[in-house]
């Protein structure tokens, strides 16, 4: 039987024309392949966490679909835990935020509040969260927390500073108080007064989506935190 045996340079040709079908099938691939979310971390306690309001209406959950209907490909991970401390929130801090994490929102310090905790050790233990998420080149939002009224005054004057102190120091974005414009509002708080409610992680998401809106843009852009 005779079969066609194509010569050296036409042999040559198809090879070279199949190698140039691969590469550019290859650059279109890489072209067309969606980019992966950017990954959101809401490390914090109760108030990230989502306590008393409904599946779905946590401040991670809808962080994510006001960012994805802002044209946002991100994922928001829910790291919050009812009842943390900063000092429970230092002990986690490691194995809770992954590698893969674009931007932490760290969101801690109401408990010590209400506990009396002293001032002195949210301070450090904050300062320790910073400079841990700072080494591992992650970017952090930090939220701040302001002491409870029945602290009374010199409680107050020790918590509050510590917010715009750190942030100072480890060149962050300061949110200065995460529930601005909720707390207080019986509206927009459940009936223990100190969560809020469905509507009041709406307020806070549509107050603080703009700065997290900037801290994506930052990460983007490669600008140091």
């Amino acid at each position: 039987m005779n079969r066609f045996k194509p010569s050296r340079p036409l042999l040559g040709a198809v090879l070279a024309s199949l190698s140039w079908l691969a590469m550019a099938t290859g650059s279109s691939l890489a072209q067309t392949a969606p980019a992966a979310p950017m990954e959101i971390v809401a490390f914090g306690d109760s108030l990230s966490a989502g306590y008393g309001v409904e599946p779905g209406k946590a401040f991670p959950e809808q962080l994510q679909a006001a960012l994805t209907a802002a044209g946002r490909n991100v994922t928001v991970i829910n790291a919050g835990v009812s009842g943390d401390t900063t000092t429970g929130g230092l002990s986690r801090l490691d194995w809770s935020v992954p590698e893969t994490t674009d931007l932490v929102i760290l969101e801690l310090g109401a408990n010590d509040a209400l506990r009396g905790i002293a001032p002195a050790i949210t301070d450090q233990n904050l300062d320790a969260m910073l400079e841990r998420l700072k080494a591992r080149g992650i970017r952090t939002l930090f939220a701040g927390m302001i002491a409870p009224p029945n602290m009374g005054a010199d409680y107050a004057a020790g918590f509050n500073p510590i917010y715009e102190r750190l942030a100072e120091k480890h060149g962050v974005t300061l949110y200065p108080f995460f529930l601005e414009g909720v707390a207080a509002d019986p509206g927009l708080n459940q009936t223990d007064k100190m969560h809020p409610n469905a509507a009041g992680v709406a307020r806070i998401v549509e107050r603080i989506l703009p700065v997290v809106e900037a801290e994506l843009d930052a990460v983007q852009a490669k600008t140091p935190n």
